[in-house]
């Protein structure tokens, strides 16, 4: 595994979550298949970036692109607790969700470009 596998199951999150954050931002509530995509491709990408930590083949850029997508990961916990509750979460913590994973992408994106 290497950062191009983290990059592209994160990727495919990116593009499930517009979709996501498209429903709430109109004030529907978003399909429960399409969370747990979301859910799954951004574990999935936190777990390839946890292997190539083990690996010792990961920079500190890496890791720092790690810690923020564990910080989106936790907002992604939190707007999943408004979805178990059948409440539209709120738009703000959508857009902060979403800032601060796309923060995180870019710089892991960085690190291959």
């Amino acid at each position: 595994m290497n950062l191009n596998h983290a990059l592209i199951a994160f990727a495919i999150a990116a593009l499930v979550g517009l979709y996501l954050a498209s429903h709430v931002l109109r004030a529907k509530f978003a399909p429960w298949v399409a969370s747990l995509l979301h859910a799954a491709f951004g574990a999935t990408g936190l777990v390839v970036l946890i292997v190539l930590f083990l690996q010792g083949s990961a920079t500190q850029s890496i890791l720092i692109g790690f810690g923020v997508l564990v910080l989106a990961a936790l907002g992604g916990f939190l707007l999943a607790s408004f979805h178990l509750r059948k409440k539209i979460a709120p738009k703000g913590i959508v857009l902060v969700h979403a800032g601060v994973a796309v923060a995180g992408f870019l710089i892991l994106l960085s690190q291959v470009l």
